[in-house]
């Protein structure tokens, strides 16, 4: 792995986790009023769409992050719909 991948790595891993935070508070309040459903959902579509790009250059920092990060995002669009009934 090269100085350029780790650089990818670590860009990914803050944007990654800078989900987790809100994740979490609305896992524990169960408030979702104030959150987007239409922003996280392009958010997730996007996330999804940097996948297929770092499959196509073969770009595992790329892969790896995004992936993490769709994961995330469908997480807190799940959050969303459910707290959002309540």
């Amino acid at each position: 792995m090269n100085y350029i991948d780790i650089i990818g790595l670590f860009a990914g891993a803050c944007i990654t986790i800078s989900t987790i935070p809100q994740i979490i508070k609305v896992w524990k309040t169960k408030k979702v009023k104030e959150i987007s459903l239409r922003m996280f959902s392009i958010l997730t579509f996007g996330i999804s769409i940097w996948i297929v790009y770092g499959i196509l250059k073969k770009d595992l920092p790329i892969i790896i992050t995004n992936s993490i990060s769709l994961v995330l995002n469908l997480i807190m669009v799940y959050f969303i719909i459910y707290y959002e009934k309540e």
